[in-house]
């Protein structure tokens, strides 16, 4: 059985890991033209007490295409993408949750939960849900479902404060929030205020891959500029409250 290392070497050549900076999100680390949030974020609503994005999701390439294919594709080639995945966010939180909580005023995270598929169907049988709650072992003891959908029907990728519900009180409880992808922030910021509204504590996300197209403005020169290979030993968190670029 191949190791976490083993499994995610790979990733570690095509990743890229996003960086606080001039031109950078301060919320959800888009690259933006010289301003300090996006537009998602500056016109958004703000649920999360924190936000860390394991690498750059980049339209039609590598990290992109796995993402896709864990829940859209079936067979052999899921089952590979999913282990992956799972890899890929176990050696993450294993050395960087804790700056997460950091971020978020947290002393750790009693319980771990993922964000809902805006498909109740796909929903039920989401293969983040096995990723979190039996694949990687930093998560799956404190793995609970938190959220579903609600019979709201909110359109995907707004923002909605009743999007979600909880399946049940939280009573001050710290939770980390787990999702796939960013691409707006709203369904991972729905999720925390629904979360919020069950009485939790602080809530945090961590995303696999914060979505980004490469052709926009300026991306593709300032992605060439961040770290190859892939630093696994620093998070887009803590690498600046140390100051490396």
């Amino acid at each position: 059985m191949p190791t976490v290392a083993e499994l995610t070497a790979p990733y570690g050549n095509f990743m890229v890991g996003p960086r606080r900076g001039q031109g950078v999100c301060g919320i959800c680390f888009n690259l933006t033209d010289r301003y300090t949030r996006c537009y998602a974020c500056t016109h958004g609503e703000h649920w999360l007490d924190a936000m860390c994005p394991v690498a750059y999701s980049i339209a039609g390439e590598q990290l992109h295409h796995v993402l896709r294919g864990y829940k859209r594709r079936a067979g052999a080639t899921a089952r590979r993408f999913t282990v992956e995945l799972a890899a890929v966010l176990w050696r993450h939180l294993e050395t960087h949750e804790r700056c997460l909580a950091r971020a978020a005023h947290s002393a750790g995270f009693g319980l771990v939960t993922t964000v809902p598929s805006g498909e109740t169907e796909r929903d039920e049988h989401h293969p983040l849900r096995r990723i979190v709650g039996e694949l990687v072992v930093p998560t799956s003891g404190r793995y609970e479902r938190l959220l579903r959908p609600s019979a709201k029907g909110v359109k995907p990728h707004v923002f909605d404060g009743g999007k979600y519900e909880t399946t049940r009180e939280l009573k001050g409880s710290s939770v980390l929030v787990i999702d796939d992808m960013w691409t707006t922030g709203a369904n991972a910021q729905s999720a925390a205020a629904a979360l919020k509204r069950a009485g939790a504590g602080p809530v945090a996300v961590v995303v696999i891959g914060r979505h980004l197209n490469r052709d926009w403005h300026e991306n593709d020169r300032r992605l060439q500029s961040l770290c190859r290979p892939f630093d696994w030993s620093s998070c887009a968190l803590c690498a600046f409250e140390s100051g490396m670029d």
